[in-house]
């Protein structure tokens, strides 16, 4: 067997399995986990559609959930993998189908013969055949309006049509229409076509020995057939001659200017030891003085650049330079060509130096070293592509691995970055276009380039102003987990004094040289009003953009960190190596006190995120609403139009003035969380202690004020949004922000949403968007429903919302008390699961930080609530929140274009006034 390549820092055990069938297996034995998983990726993609069933990959997937022969019921293994608190999900992608789940171990043996039977004997049953290519349908139609797929589209159609990359991939009513015992039976034939053993590579994570790991996958998988198929795609090029070079314009929904210069490079996979394109990338998307990107941003030309991403598959690559444009961007479009062509060469002549490769796989060799854990069902996702695309050896280290520097490689590469193997793929309003593309309606045109534009960069100088990035500063040479022990299991006070707390942790259980701060400044001049929140937040973009130039190197080397407004002031979080975390936050303090910003880069900035406030009227309804039940309860939070309005007339001035009424007095609470000593906590303590007092007076943390739907009835609020769909929020709401409550709703929200999902999406075809969610808001806890349906209006999906729930005490009672404790089991086990990383502990204390759980013990509480809990207690609480259609709660709705001709959903009692509802309603202080 092979031997697998493991970091130095990972707990796990691993051994590679391959079983009669030619099914490769990784087996991972986690003695932390809480939690099993299973993963299965098939080397099956929308690539292999039929050429008259486009989507067809994707349907089969979706299908493969709705019934075995073994384990018949639709719908029984997500209601399985619900109930006992884990979760499963799935997608289809070019050349891959990803299927995974996670559960508690005690039922991981039961599971995996569940999910076996995927692989094994599905039923494909003609019923659900009709039913769920309406789930597709709706799937499809939720992204009509997404730029995303759009823009997709557009390339999909101006590819070699021969090539497979060209086929629709979603699949819609219209590709999978026809007589549904036809589509059963070509589902049937695809299936067994494509599926094969020999073309699966399978993951079990599981704290359970080895030797019972290959039992369960030998018990369970060996039974998969072996049709021993070979994958056979066209040898035929991604483009044809006359696509390249060539200039395509597409027209966008929402408001954006974005320019892709791509190139038509050959697979790189097979370079995975060395990583040619990596080092390239690293160059090209470098954003520090002198980068391509810190030029453009000199002539206010770009404000953001992205190199290395891109499509890749079985015979191309595809090599994309993404640039965000500024308006004076978009009409300098050819020099803003020639500059990357600049850099290119300037890469070509100078940045193929031995010690520039070795600083990049240094770093990746330091990641490696220390690498950090994740959760089971990631893991298992992961690794199970991984070995599609890696040998056994490398499954783990593949990522990771820069053997030594191949020039030969590298020089191949770049001479292809060249003017006559270009696509200019450029997305901006108001372009010139001749074509719609099919199924998402995008306006496009495509053009060749003129001989003379292609002179204009075939021999470009190198500009004045460009040059690579020098050695970089901030990496730690040796840094070494130092072996001390916290002094306390849970972080405690290490500073306080009027309006400033710091607490610390040093940990004991990760061992990685990493830590996490997080300094949280509450002013009450962050949000007073909807142009102070709008003012903050332009602050903070305008520090993130400022601040790129000195602390890029600082992020390469594996120190990041966060900027982000909220609803009493900023948080600023770092993470990463300790060595030069100090460093960083000096750095990040100093330039944050001497802003000097640009009037050009002022105007950008305001410009971009002024744009990005008006594209919110562009999200999906459910988005939309989401958005909308935050801004409608939050004294604080407010709609992005309003900002947007707000924001229009200030000036850089303003923004000055602004900045210094924010910092004249400052709450700071902050949270030191890793490889950080005692004393070393202490002192920086002191030091920020001192920072602050030079230029702010202390202050009470700010007011987080909820709106109290007590006693409100059915609150209703329409949105008007421009969609075909119709969409719901329902909320309700806990007056009581204690454990006892958390553990109530976050139970009822458990059980309700695996029969919510089955009878709304899979069995009344509602919509693809369907749901129900624990959603705790400024500490109360809470309950949401959610529907987008494009074949119900509101009113028929709030009846049926509230059918559901007058139904399910009924459900409730009908259940054994086997089921019951599996139920609440499960939520335990999810409410409980072990953090899997430092980052993921240190984000679980931040919370309990701003959710004053002091001891750092509520999730225990809950669980002790939760274990104490019948069936006769969560009916007795739905009785007394949910009775009645008249229970206090929100109703947050918006009718879609097709739906404006039913009944309409009215009430009473309508917010249509927000502004006057917010002051004048009663609220909860956070």
């Amino acid at each position: 067997m092979p031997s697998i390549t493991v970091s130095p820092n990972d707990h796990r055990h691993y051994q590679y399995l391959l079983l009669a069938n030619g099914l490769k297996v990784l087996l991972v034995n986690d003695p932390q986990a809480t939690l099993a998983a299973a993963s299965m990726a098939v080397n099956v993609g929308h690539f292999d559609d039929p050429v008259n069933r486009p989507g067809m990959a994707h349907f089969l997937e979706h299908m493969l959930f709705l019934g075995t022969e073994k384990y018949p019921d639709a719908g029984s293994f997500s209601a399985f993998i619900n109930q006992h608190g884990g979760n499963n999900n799935a997608w289809t992608g070019t050349e891959l189908t990803n299927f995974f789940y996670t559960v508690p171990v005690s039922v991981f043996t039961e599971s995996l013969d569940r999910f076996s039977q995927f692989f094994i004997a599905p039923t494909f049953n003609l019923e659900l055949v009709e039913r769920e290519r309406h789930a597709i349908e709706s799937e499809f139609r939720l992204k009509q309006k997404d730029d995303i797929r759009r823009i997709y589209q557009v390339l999909k159609e101006t590819v070699n049509p021969e090539h497979p990359f060209a086929k629709f991939s979603v699949g819609n009513l219209q590709t999978l229409g026809g007589d549904e015992a036809l589509l059963q039976q070509e589902l049937l034939t695809f299936y067994q076509t494509h599926y094969s053993a020999n073309l699966m590579t399978l993951c079990l994570v599981a704290p359970l020995p080895l030797t019972t790991l290959q039992q369960l996958a030998q018990t369970f998988f060996a039974a998969v057939q072996d049709r021993k198929l070979q994958k056979h795609y066209p040898d035929v090029p991604l483009f044809s001659q006359q696509q390249l070079p060539c200039q395509v314009h597409i027209l966008p929904l929402k408001a954006q200017k974005r320019v892709s210069i791509s190139f038509n490079l050959p697979p790189v996979n097979q370079y995975y030891r060395s990583k040619p394109l990596t080092c390239i990338s690293h160059l090209l998307g470098n954003e520090s003085a002198g980068s391509l990107l810190a030029w453009l941003k000199s002539k206010g030309w770009a404000s953001n650049l992205s190199a290395g991403g891109g499509l890749d598959g079985y015979n191309f690559k595809e090599y994309n330079i993404s640039i965000q444009l500024t308006d004076s961007g978009l009409s300098r479009l050819d020099q803003i060509i020639a500059a990357c062509f600049s850099y290119i060469k300037l890469i070509a002549q100078e940045g193929l130096s031995p010690w520039r490769y070795q600083e990049r796989a240094n770093l990746l060799q330091l990641a490696f070293r220390y690498q950090e854990q994740i959760q089971p069902l990631d893991l298992a996702s992961h690794l199970s592509i991984n070995m599609q695309h890696y040998p056994a050896e490398d499954v783990i280290f593949g990522d990771y691995r820069m053997d030594g520097q191949d020039v030969t490689q590298m020089q191949a590469l770049l001479a292809l970055m060249t003017p006559e193997n270009m696509r200019i793929q450029l997305v901006a309003p108001e372009l010139e276009t001749q074509q719609q593309a099919a199924w998402y309606h995008t306006p496009y045109g495509m053009q060749a380039i003129s001989p003379q534009r292609l002179a204009l960069w075939q021999h470009v100088d190198v500009l004045s102003g460009l040059q690579l990035p020098a050695p970089n500063p901030f990496i730690v040479a040796n840094c070494v987990a130092r072996p001390h022990q916290s002094a306390s299991p849970v972080p405690s006070i290490v500073a306080e004094t009027a309006g400033y707390r710091l607490w610390h942790r040093k940990d004991d259980e990760f061992h990685v040289p990493k830590g996490h701060l997080y300094l949280s400044l509450d002013s009450e001049q962050a949000s007073l009003t909807v142009r102070h929140a709008a003012l903050t937040r332009l602050y903070v973009e305008m520090l993130l953009d400022y601040l790129t130039e000195y602390t890029y190197q600082a992020e390469v080397a594996g120190l990041s960190y966060n900027i982000y407004p909220h609803q009493g002031g900023i948080t600023l979080h770092l993470a990463g190596y300790t060595g030069k975390q100090e460093t960083l936050l000096a750095l990040l303090i100093d330039k944050a006190k001497n802003q000097d910003f640009t009037q050009q880069r002022f105007d950008n900035i305001k410009r971009q995120l002024l744009r990005s406030w008006h594209n919110s009227a562009q999200a999906k309804p459910i988005s939309q609403l989401f958005t909308a039940l935050t801004v409608t309860l939050q004294r604080r939070s407010y709609e992005p139009l309003k900002m947007a309005e707000a924001l229009e007339s200030c000036t850089l001035d303003d923004l000055y003035q602004h900045i210094q009424q924010f910092y004249q007095r400052i709450y700071l609470e902050g949270l030191v969380y890793g490889d950080w000593l005692d004393s070393e906590a202490k002192i920086l303590a002191k030091r920020l202690q001192h920072i602050l007092s030079l230029f702010s007076k202390p202050s009470e943390e700010s007011a987080r004020e909820l709106i109290d739907l007590q006693h409100k009835g059915t609150l209703m609020r329409e949105l008007a949004i421009k969609h075909p769909d119709s969409a719901i929020v329902v909320y309700y709401q806990s007056e009581i922000a204690e454990p006892s409550h958390m553990a109530l709703f976050s139970l009822l929200n458990h059980a309700m949403s695996s029969p919510f999902f089955h009878e709304l999406r899979t069995q009344k075809q509602l919509g693809y968007m369907v749901g129900t969610g624990y959603l705790p808001l400024n500490r109360h806890p809470g309950m949401i429903f959610y529907v987008q349906s494009p074949v119900a209006g509101p009113r028929q999906l709030l009846e049926t919302i509230d059918q559901f729930i007058a139904d399910f005490n009924y459900a409730v009672m009908q259940i054994t008390n086997e089921q019951w404790e599996a139920t609440k089991e499960g939520l335990i086990n999810q409410i409980m699961e072990h953090d899997a990383n430092l980052k993921t502990r240190g984000q679980r204390y931040w919370v309990s930080i701003g959710n004053k759980d002091y001891n750092f013990n509520q999730r225990q509480q809950v669980v002790s609530t939760l274990e104490t809990l019948t069936r006769a207690d969560l009916i007795k609480f739905m009785m007394k929140k949910m009775r009645t259609k008249h229970s206090d709660r929100l109703v947050l709705f918006s009718t879609g274009e097709q739906h404006q001709q039913q009944a309409p959903l009215i009430a009473h009692n309508m917010i249509t006034d927000l502004r006057s509802f917010k002051i004048n309603a009663h609220k909860f202080n956070a």
